[in-house]
């Protein structure tokens, strides 16, 4: 006798490799579903090790001298006078210096930045909230994506260090 749509036929709990195989395939399911499910268990744990492992490789710590750098750059943004539009909002140098230092911090907590050029792309160019670009104007002129503004500065700040030889 057919069942109603809905209800399910009540039975036993199954112990061993019938449970699993009711697990696995779910209700209705066929034995190839289980073969499977069991291939991709089986594998997955490895590739989510593997990925974790690279992961860890590729996040290497911020380098004291790209923090120096870093810092040299939000420092030409707080003094430059320029204004700093976060999702539609004009901000001072200062305030957007302050905002961010507290994207930079979240960042090296996770070992997410490794240089300036990854700092600007991953916290400086875009709100990670709205993914909206950040805007930076200066003496009430045209704004400027502030990914733009910043790798500007950074170059200009790059020419004006001088280069250290190695003795």
């Amino acid at each position: 006798m057919p069942r109603p749509a809905g209800f399910a036929l009540v039975e036993p709990p199954r112990t061993g490799t019938a449970a699993r195989r009711v697990r696995a395939v779910g209700a209705g399911g066929a034995d190839g579903a289980a073969k499977v499910t069991c291939r991709i268990r089986r594998w997955l744990l490895p590739l989510l090790l593997g990925c974790s492992f690279v992961a860890a490789v590729a996040a290497a710590p911020l380098s004291p001298a790209a923090r120096a750098e870093i810092d040299g750059l939000l420092s030409r943004l707080e003094s430059s006078a320029c204004e700093f539009n976060r999702n539609g909002t004009w901000h001072s140098a200062a305030e957007a210096k302050t905002h961010l230092l507290r994207k930079l911090k979240y960042l090296e907590d996770r070992d997410l930045v490794r240089d300036t050029e990854q700092f600007v792309e991953r916290a400086a160019a875009t709100s990670s909230i709205t993914g909206q670009d950040y805007l930076v104007r200066c003496a009430r002129g045209t704004p400027v994506s502030s990914r733009s503004w910043l790798l500007t500065q950074l170059r200009l700040l790059r020419a004006a260090t001088p280069v250290r030889s190695v003795p």
